[in-house]
């Protein structure tokens, strides 16, 4: 089932949202080769906890940390580790919170030092499809119509591979709510989209094939061919003007503008909307 939300329950899902991006904010500032995924998983988590909320993916199904950390290869749900983050890598966070009665969620992947510039176009073909996939997001569309938006701009104009076993989500007083939101699909299909849906949008594409495995941790996915993955994450509104952007990635970017470690990872010109 569907849960709608209200507009006082969209503004306490915005709150959540931002708290999870002040928590990405504070990890941008800081990250850089010589870190660890441990050590920048305790910086969030008390973050978090001084904000009065909770960590929304810690202890979820069993996850065990604050922060979903995947290097290169990996795509999503990485365990952060004590192994040191090197020149070259690149680094996506996801982050949830948990804070009066709802959760929030956000992703951003950050290319820490002298990245190829290979991995950063697919870094910012991959953060420009999140805009395309939001801007189909609008009352009387369906879900298919965000997913085709996605798909055909990373693989068919672009040759990426986007992963399918994976995708976003609804978000609300669960983590994970009706409906599911693929990063591929065609239009006219799916649920419609109607004012008052909240969903987690969430691109995970891939440099090369689309396949990917799970790795021995049992958490952490990774590319088959493992070639570099990006993911990049908003949590928006179906509004009936138009999405209504919950979470917010221009305080993220803005500390990586004052990092010398980490690349800015610019939006392409197709993309309409931005957050």
């Amino acid at each position: 089932m569907i849960y709608y939300k209200t507009d006082e329950e969209i503004e306490l899902i915005r709150q959540s949202c931002l708290l999870v991006c002040k928590a990405l904010t504070h990890v941008a500032g800081m990250i850089k080769p010589g870190m660890t995924g441990e050590e920048i998983d305790k910086e969030a988590e008390q973050l978090i906890r001084d904000h009065n909320a909770v960590p929304g993916f810690k202890g979820y199904r069993g996850f065990p940390a604050t922060l979903c950390i995947s290097v290169n290869e990996g795509v999503v749900h990485g365990i952060p580790t004590k192994e040191a983050f090197k020149d070259g890598d690149v680094v996506s966070v996801d982050c949830g919170s948990f804070m009066n009665d709802f959760y929030g969620d956000a992703a951003y992947t950050f290319a820490l030092g002298d990245v190829a510039e290979e991995t950063m176009e697919l870094l910012r073909v991959t953060k420009t499809s999140l805009y395309r996939g939001i801007d189909a997001a609008r009352v009387g569309n369906r879900i298919g119509d965000i997913g085709f938006a996605v798909q055909d701009y990373c693989e068919k104009t672009n040759g990426y591979g986007v992963v399918r076993e994976l995708v976003g989500h609804g978000l609300g007083r669960n983590l994970h709510e009706a409906p599911e939101v693929p990063n591929y699909g065609k239009r006219g299909r799916g649920p419609k989209l109607q004012d008052g849906l909240v969903i987690a949008i969430e691109p995970m594409v891939n440099l090369g094939a689309k396949e990917v495995r799970q790795s021995d941790d049992g958490w952490t996915i990774i590319s088959k061919d493992k070639k570099p993955s990006a993911h990049f994450e908003h949590t928006i509104a179906v509004r009936k003007d138009g999405p209504d952007i919950l979470s917010n990635h221009t305080m993220i970017e803005e500390a990586i503008a004052k990092n010398a470690n980490v690349q800015a990872v610019a939006l392409k010109k197709s993309a309409t909307i931005q957050g």
